[in-house]
């Protein structure tokens, strides 16, 4: 089991930094998980071409915003941890994360992880954990032997394919985004062409697609970003958005989220200051449950 954290923050936006600086003035062991951009942190600040309505900051480029971001959580002497949270499951007074292919624990988490997620195919949330998977560093070792299918959203996730093929007999990789793509292994097959639903019995048996459908024993979709609902089972949701009070605080005692997963408007001055306000709300729950 790996180490126990006070507080998790899935996301490296605004509202995630902003919740690990303030956890961490009050004294807790914080752990700030998400891909990242080339740069750490955010893609989506760091291509901003200019931000006009952050307070102190009036017309800064989405880079030059980065860079103050990043300068602040060092001088905190506050990591980045670059991985992929695939679940959180709610343990009673604790939580249990799989970060890639490690399981942590936090007694809290907060959830700062934007909107980029898609919408599921129909047949991927009934199959999921039966032969649908959101990670495949984490699930390879059920597949040795087997076949399995990835379809990827981003060139990041060609070193989870080529992990996974060192276990499975054959993959398929279906690249969702442009530019080549090449592996060295014999059993990886990259094949163009984009999912449209999930099909089987009891489990996860074929990946319909546009052009054809790949049957498989394990379907990947590996996606930037997993559903609120599919990362927190039982977590209740507004839409798309994860529903939250005034404290940021979800139905789920623990569980906080902040910035654009929490609704409109998706501003950068409003995510940090709901990281703040999550963060606030965090640390009183801990000291609440003492």
């Amino acid at each position: 089991m790996g180490e126990r954290y006070d507080i998790v923050i899935i996301g490296t936006g605004p509202a995630g930094m902003e919740a690990a600086i303030t956890a961490k003035i009050r004294n807790k062991q914080v752990l700030l998980v998400g891909g990242g951009g080339s740069k750490g942190g955010s893609d989506k600040v760091q291509k901003a071409h200019q931000i006009l309505n952050y307070l102190g900051l009036p017309a800064i480029s989405g880079e030059d915003m980065h860079a103050r971001f990043m300068a602040h959580l060092e001088q905190m002497g506050i990591a980045i941890t670059k991985g992929k949270i695939a679940s959180v499951y709610p343990m009673g007074n604790y939580f249990s994360l799989q970060l890639d292919s490690d399981i942590i624990e936090s007694r809290a988490v907060i959830l700062a992880c934007g909107v980029n997620f898609g919408t599921p195919f129909p047949g991927e949330v009934e199959f999921l954990g039966r032969g649908v998977s959101y990670c495949a560093t984490c699930d390879a070792a059920l597949y040795r032997g087997k076949s399995a299918i990835v379809a990827a959203w981003s060139p990041a996730e060609e070193q989870e394919a080529a992990f996974l093929a060192e276990k499975a007999a054959k993959v398929i990789y279906l690249p969702q985004y442009a530019g080549e793509v090449s592996f060295t292994a014999g059993n990886i097959e990259v094949i163009r062409d984009k999912p449209l639903s999930v099909e089987g019995v009891m489990k996860a048996e074929r990946l319909v697609c546009e052009k054809a459908g790949y049957a498989a024993d394990g379907i990947f979709f590996l996606r930037e970003a997993v559903a609120p609902d599919r990362l927190v089972p039982g977590l209740e949701m507004d839409g798309k958005h994860v529903k939250v009070d005034r404290n940021m605080a979800t139905n789920i005692p623990g569980c906080f989220a902040c910035g654009d997963i929490t609704g409109t408007p998706y501003q950068y001055i409003k995510a940090a200051g709901e990281g703040n306000v999550a963060a606030l709300a965090a640390v009183n729950y801990l000291a609440a449950a003492r």
